[in-house]
């Protein structure tokens, strides 16, 4: 896996293959950052949650453009560890980051000491998990009043509702990939919003 921009633009990382681990394509990731740019979020100095982290390339890519610090969350022990090791290995301080072993679904049940501003969501594909993690970032209080939340889902995969308090900003193809984007909704916003047009 290398890193495509920042300070360690040009590094490769070794990763672990199987158990469904699936790390984001460089051209996919390389369309999300630029995307996340359009949209204005400043990633230096941002507070970043990657979930279903697999190898950590979404939330590596945010280190390395700066990011205050980036929460891994991994069920499978050997990932979690790949990526603890991989930010060692980058110099990252403990301050900078966490790679934490977790069901997903039983951390997000309990609200952060501190909304994240940019939050990674890339779950299993045929498990339909992306609902119920939505449901419980947006009622645990998990992003941030500014933040942005992104989905890395299978084409096939097309939500026609969401938690109210997200507004549902883009919605992408690359591949079998499918790109999701949410801000926080405005007061005005409608309590059962339509996906936007790709």
């Amino acid at each position: 896996m290398r890193i495509l921009g920042g300070r360690f633009k040009g590094r490769d990382l070794p990763t672990l293959t199987g158990d469904g681990c699936r790390p984001a394509m460089a051209k996919v990731r390389e369309a999300l950052f630029n995307m996340l740019a359009a949209r204005g979020l400043q990633v230096e100095g941002a507070r970043v949650l990657d979930v279903f982290a697999g190898t950590g390339s979404l939330g590596f890519e945010c280190l390395s453009r700066g990011a205050r610090f980036a929460h891994f969350v991994e069920f499978n022990k050997s990932l979690a560890r790949r990526i603890a090791d991989n930010a060692r290995m980058l110099g990252l301080a403990p301050r900078e980051f966490s790679a934490v072993v977790s069901d997903a679904l039983k951390l997000l049940s309990r609200p952060p000491v501190q909304p994240f501003d940019l939050i990674f969501v890339d779950p299993p594909y045929g498990r339909d998990l992306l609902a119920p993690v939505l449901d419980l970032i947006s009622a645990k209080h998990w992003l941030a009043p500014d933040g942005l939340l992104v989905a890395e889902v299978e084409k096939a995969l097309t939500p026609q509702t969401w938690p109210a308090s997200l507004e549902l900003e883009t919605d992408r193809l690359y591949g079998q990939t499918r790109i999701l984007i949410w801000t926080p909704a405005s007061p005005a916003s409608p309590s059962t919003p339509e996906p936007s047009t790709p």
